[in-house]
């Protein structure tokens, strides 16, 4: 079995992205960054990837993010694959923290389609096919035309798939469930496709999809790694009641841009001081009330919930 047969197999079920916790000066809190880790892989989280959109990398500064990830590989330490964020809005940092990523060993590396530039389709092929060129390890690429003004269209990530054997999957954080039909009908039923959207963690996981990276899972990590496990082991009304069951928290926590609510949440519950670097910042208290609601219903001891 190759290396990219070996991540093809390793790399499924709940990828949780984790948040880059902060001190109140602002500081990262590399204590409760690793508290976070263990208490993800006691959870069942299949994989951890960190610096992506939840981890804030663009509050970051590239040493930081560095920083970031070798600690997470540190406290991973083999127990589940890791596949940190590596992508920026500069083509060179891009390729920079990807080899780094390769250098300190990652099972693979999450690209994000470049931000604010809005490149065309050629440049973007362009692009990823010079990442996936420079490294060995796998790349998922990370679609989420939310965030990034550009959608990577399908053929376009099929001509990457076909001309770069390193790219493997993708994460598509995309409301277009027509799109990422077509993404495994043109790059094969083999191309890992990943769930960026929590209320298409089940639909991608029905057409095949080889799992989801929810940013719900902060909070709730057994139940999102749960959904996945549910519907391999063929209890699929196992599943679809978690599906339901975690809509009415997958839609609170995202009423505030992400991070903010999670990082909220995740402070009710003692895991972090709830902060998060200008110019984010966290919600209302009005949110904040309700968010608290709603995590009693699937936090299983009440009194771990405290106030801000």
């Amino acid at each position: 079995m190759t290396m990219l047969d070996d991540a093809k197999q390793k790399l499924r079920g709940s990828i949780a992205p984790i948040v880059t916790p902060f001190h109140h000066d602002y500081t990262i809190d590399f204590s409760s960054f690793e508290n976070l880790i263990d208490w993800h892989i006691d959870s069942g989280t299949h994989a951890i990837s960190v610096t992506g959109t939840t981890g804030e990398p663009s509050s970051l500064t590239i040493e930081e993010r560095v920083r970031v990830m070798e600690t997470a590989k540190k406290k991973i330490n083999g127990r589940v694959p890791f596949a940190p964020g590596t992508g920026s809005t500069n083509h060179q940092e891009t390729l920079y923290l990807t080899k780094t990523a390769q250098e300190m060993g990652a099972d693979a590396a999450l690209v994000i389609v470049p931000y604010y530039n809005k490149p065309s389709q050629h440049a973007l092929y362009k692009h990823f096919k010079a990442v996936a060129d420079s490294v060995d390890i796998p790349i998922i690429v990370y679609n989420i035309p939310g965030r990034t003004a550009t959608n990577l269209h399908v053929d376009t990530l099929a001509r990457l798939s076909e001309d770069c054997p390193n790219i493997i999957g993708v994460k598509e954080s995309n409301k277009d469930f027509e799109h990422v039909n077509r993404v495994l009908l043109k790059c094969g039923r083999d191309f890992l496709l990943y769930s960026g959207i929590e209320l298409l963690c089940y639909p991608m996981l029905a057409i095949g999809g080889a799992g989801h990276i929810s940013a719900t899972a902060n909070v709730v990590p057994k139940k999102i790694a749960d959904l996945y496990n549910t519907w391999k082991a063929g209890e699929i009304d196992k599943a679809l009641d978690l599906h339901f069951d975690l809509m009415e928290l997958n839609d609170v926590l995202f009423k505030d841009t992400n991070p903010a609510p999670l990082k909220a949440a995740l402070g009710m519950m003692g895991k972090i001081e709830p902060v998060l670097r200008m110019p984010m910042d966290l919600p209302t208290q009005e949110l904040q009330n309700e968010i608290r609601d709603i995590l009693k219903q699937h936090v299983a001891l009440s009194d771990e919930i405290t106030t801000n």
